[in-house]
């Protein structure tokens, strides 16, 4: 009865063997996706070591194994066995190598920024430029990006990186849940993201945003690892301790010495970033191993004795100790901030003088700011002359007004206003006020950093003026230093005068968030400081695509900025790297976070 189906059935047989050949080949060729080896969900004692020793053929991730382990042998040495390792010092604990999460802990940030790629990074310029994208273009209202990924990336698992990703990633950025910072969960509740295939992505905006590619940088999650898992889960999820990235690092381990604190994270090239053509050439460098120490002394020590082969400086006070080190390599950028001394615009009767522009520019005219700052902060800052980064596309050097305090005399008594004057009744006398007290007074709040309090203290005795034909007291400034926190509740209530503070910017350098009267007071324009002239610039700068034009609009902006004195712009903070002398090809370029320090890595050699 079958005869007449023997040759359907033999065919039947030959494509069965042919389908289960090409099966056991693709599996045996192409590793297969692991799921994460579970931890304790409190993340502190877990002590993870990967044992497998390291082929460049292979193309999946190593999956850890938890031990309570001691560090490797020979720590002391980059080059052991040809193999070369970069040991870097960070201060503080590891908590999750999620990026997501990573801004909230900086060594966190630092680490993760070596296994994750976001869809666009910052070129040594400050622009934005594609990573995991391949390019994207915009719509003609500014209103949408339709980003086109790159086709040639596989997860450090070996699995392929597609817009599936790119969706799961910014679906937990923009849940309520999120357990991230509060402002990038916000803005990202803002965007709607459509996946229009496996290699294109669509993000809609709810008004034209010219900085939209730079805050793209952030890093990827792999969807089909964190499968199922609601963004209220992240915070303790065992992948923040196995990460998987897309990134030229991937995780070999991490290790305790004592078994419970965590006191070192190894990193090794990815296999699979090695295939892609940025990753076929440079990158001398094997391995990344971070070393962390519970206080900067330590780090500092284990730089000096060899044990580490860079160091960060955090703030100004680790930079002048790197600084004085002999036979290291001291790398200096621009630190993304910009201190400036603001002055309080509200309504409130204390502070009105400062809405007048004769007042404002007085201040400016009758104060040299370089002298202080540059005895205070030696070597540590260089002096600024804009609200804008001084190595952004955007900046452009405005003349700064010289110091005149004789006109800055006149135009203070031409403005003719007297500290706390409140308007009569009608038909009441105007009180005749005390010529023995000074028209005005204000003072000038700063943090509790010896350096800003003095810089301060300079500012109040330049600024005591004095009427030159009567001899009776026109302005006298005061000053007061608070704790960083009780400084920063009140920059944000407004519960200032004056005040000395450091900004942080961005890639980008739209600073409406600062400027805009808008911003004021629910937003970052702590003082109401600004126009309506610089607003509707600020307006027209973030929405405009044009690179070129917005050069032109912020150059407009600088320069009513320093004409109408909404603030006074006094410095920007050195950013300092120190290696040792042997390492070569380190070079700081445009820095808008501290981890653009690896930018130039794959050059990194030891001589």
């Amino acid at each position: 009865m079958l005869r007449g189906f023997r040759w359907q059935f033999l065919a039947f047989i030959v494509s069965g063997l042919l389908f289960g050949i090409a099966i056991i080949f693709r599996f045996s060729g192409q590793p297969q996706p692991t799921p994460p080896t579970p931890v304790p969900a409190s993340l502190t004692p877990a002590i993870i070591e990967t044992n497998a020793v390291f082929t460049p053929t292979q193309t999946a991730t190593l999956e850890p194994t938890i031990a309570a382990t001691p560090l490797p042998e020979n720590t002391e040495l980059a080059i052991v066995n040809n193999v070369v390792t970069y040991r870097e010092a960070l201060v503080g604990t590891l908590q999750r190598l999620n990026p997501l999460l990573a801004d909230l802990n900086p060594v966190d940030r630092d680490i993760t920024a070596l296994i994750f790629e976001g869809l666009t990074r910052i070129n040594e310029y400050g622009e934005p430029v594609g990573a995991l994208a391949q390019r994207w273009e915009m719509s003609g209202d500014g209103l949408e990006y339709v980003f086109v990924l790159r086709e040639d990336v596989l997860w450090q698992d070996g699995t392929r990186f597609t817009a599936e990703d790119v969706i799961f990633t910014f679906t937990l950025l923009s849940d309520p849940a999120f357990p991230g910072a509060a402002d990038v969960s916000a803005f990202w509740r803002t965007i709607e993201v459509q996946k229009l295939s496996d290699t294109l992505v669509r993000f809609r905006l709810t008004q034209p945003l010219a900085s939209f590619p730079a805050n793209l940088t952030i890093g990827i999650l792999p969807e089909h690892a964190l499968r199922g898992t609601t963004a209220a889960q992240l915070t303790n999820h065992p992948f923040n301790i196995s990460p998987i990235g897309t990134g030229a690092y991937q995780l070999e381990g991490i290790y305790a010495s004592d078994g419970v604190t965590i006191d070192q994270v190894d990193l090794r090239a990815a296999p699979v970033y090695r295939q892609r053509p940025e990753g076929q050439a440079n990158f001398a460098m094997s391995r990344v191993s971070f070393r962390l120490y519970s206080s900067f002394e330590m780090a500092l020590a284990a730089l000096q004795n060899n044990q580490v082969d860079g160091l960060a400086a955090r703030n100004r006070t680790e930079r002048q100790l790197l600084a004085a080190l002999n036979n290291i390599n001291i790398q200096t950028g621009i630190e993304p901030k910009v201190a400036l001394l603001l002055f309080n615009w509200d309504e409130g009767d204390e502070v009105r003088f400062f809405k007048d522009l004769r007042v404002r520019q007085a201040l400016m005219l009758g104060l040299n700011r370089i002298a202080p700052i540059e005895s205070r902060l030696a070597n540590q800052v260089v002096i600024a002359g804009s609200p804008l980064l001084l190595n952004s596309w955007a900046y452009t050097e405005i003349p700064y007004p010289e110091t005149n305090p004789a006109t800055a005399i006149e135009m203070f008594k031409m403005a003719n206003i007297r500290s706390g004057a409140v308007p009569t009744a009608e038909g009441e006398p105007t009180p005749t006020p005390d010529p023995a007290l000074p028209r005005f007074t204000f003072t000038i709040l700063t943090p509790d950093d010896p350096a800003l309090v003095g810089i301060a203290g300079e500012f109040a005795t330049q600024w005591s003026f004095n009427d030159p034909q009567t001899g009776l007291p026109l302005l006298r400034v005061t000053t007061e230093s608070v704790t960083a926190d009780v400084f920063q509740t009140r920059l944000e209530n407004a519960e200032f005068q004056a005040a000395i503070v450091e900004l942080p910017l961005g890639a980008d350098p739209d600073v409406f968030a600062y400027w805009h009267v808008g911003q004021y007071p629910d937003g970052k324009n702590y003082g109401g400081g600004g126009d309506d002239r610089l607003s509707e610039n600020l307006e027209r700068a973030r929405r405009e695509t044009n690179g070129i034009n917005r050069i032109t609009l912020y150059r407009q902006f600088q320069q009513g900025f320093i004409e109408r004195a909404i603030a006074i712009p006094l410095y920007y903070p050195l950013y300092t790297y120190a290696v040792r002398a042997n390492l070569q090809g380190v070079q700081l370029g445009f820095l808008s976070s501290p981890t653009d320090r690896f930018r130039t890595l794959p050059n990194w050699r030891f001589e």
